[in-house]
């Protein structure tokens, strides 16, 4: 396996193309990760204390249009 330094190494020799390559696809990786995340916690609550007091600020005419 090879250590962080010499991936980095490896990524700064490649061409333009094959490190956009590079880069969509870890971008890719890290929005998965990340709704995953989300998803997670929303499945465990982590959310409902937060969309309580939204609802709850909606219906008090305490929100604007965007």
């Amino acid at each position: 396996m090879s250590t962080l330094i010499e991936i980095e190494h490896a990524i700064e020799k490649l061409p333009q193309g094959d490190f956009r390559r590079l880069h969509r696809w870890m971008a890719e990786r890290d929005e998965a990760a990340w709704d995953a995340e989300i998803a997670a916690d929303a499945e465990r609550g982590r959310f409902d204390r937060l969309r309580e007091q939204v609802r709850r600020d909606y219906e008090a005419g305490k929100c604007t249009p965007l």
